[in-house]
Order: C-alpha cells, then structure tokens, then sequence
C-alpha cells in the first residue's frame, strides 16, 4: 500500500470535508461537525497551509490531518504553539498505519516551521504511542471542562516544554 502525503490545496476540499463526515460518522465522542471546524480554520489566522495535509492511495484522498495555532498563557508569558485536530481516515482505511504516517510527518514539517510543542484533546491509548503526555504533567490546563486522561501535549524539540505552563487558548473559530 503505497501512501503519498502532500499538503492540501483546494480541489481537495469536498473530498476532505466527506472524507471527515466519514471518519467521524460513529464516533461516540464526537459533535459530528469536525468537517465545518476544518473549513471555518482555513479561513483563520490560525491555518498553517503546510500544516493541512492529505494522505493520497491510487490517486484517492484517505486520510487528513490539521495542526493550527494556538496560544499556552499564564500570567506573565504567552507561548506558540499547535492544536492538532482532526486526524481522519477513512473507515475501511482505519488500522493501516495512515493515521500514524500523518501524524509524524504533520511532526516533521510544524518542527521544521519552528514550532515546539502540539496540544490535543484525544483518546488515551492512541496518541501516547507518539510521544503525547499528558497536559497536567506541564501544568497545563484546557479552557473547557474534559478529562484530564484526554488532554494531551507533545514536545517537538528537547526543551520545547520547558517552563511552558498555563491555559490553552484556542482561536475563537473553534467555537462558533
């Protein structure tokens, strides 16, 4: 199974927003809206072109993937960094590893952007296979009530974490 991974451009837009529909159509944590969240980023100032990145088998779109900008503040410091949201593939393409592939190349490229660290809300037995450790160890807080077991943060750099603590603020589209 040969996987190509390129940034998205925008003939891929229906296909990526069907293939969200798709991918999140029975998760039992999920709003089912992602694929409007997706549009209403690229529209932002918190869309990263780079960041926005299709996973292609045979010419098909399976699998996508968005890191955006966000901000980590505490009373005296504010600190750059990335929200990751969504990862999605395809259902009859879930559990080949493209899931994987996206995430680590998504890594790659926002490290050599410059970025430190990606904060995500998450499954517990999925993203630790990454690196992802959880928010609290940082003393980082989301600016929502979800459990702790599910807000997560990786590193991209040694030290990228290093004094970094405070309360995620996402950009306001993640809300509307």
């Amino acid at each position: 199974m040969e996987i190509t991974l390129r940034q998205e451009n925008k003939n891929d837009f229906q296909s990526v927003f069907q293939l969200i529909e798709k991918a999140f159509e029975k998760e039992e944590y999920s709003d089912h809206k992602e694929q409007f969240l997706v549009e209403r980023l690229r529209k932002s100032d918190a869309f990263i072109p780079e960041l926005s990145i299709v996973a292609e088998l045979d010419g098909k779109i399976v699998g996508y993937i968005l890191f955006t900008k966000l901000k980590i503040k505490n009373d005296l410091n504010s600190f750059e960094s990335l929200a990751l949201a969504p990862v999605s593939v395809l259902p009859e393409f879930q559990g080949k590893g493209i899931g994987s592939k996206l995430i680590l190349h998504g890594h790659e490229i926002a490290k050599d952007l410059g970025y430190k660290s990606v904060i995500l809300l998450g499954h517990q037995d999925y993203y630790p296979r990454f690196g992802y450790e959880l928010c609290e160890k940082y003393n980082i807080k989301m600016p929502f009530d979800v459990p702790a077991e599910n807000c997560m943060v990786i590193a991209l750099t040694e030290d990228g974490l290093k004094n970094v603590n405070g309360e995620v603020v996402y950009p306001s589209v993640f809300f509307e």
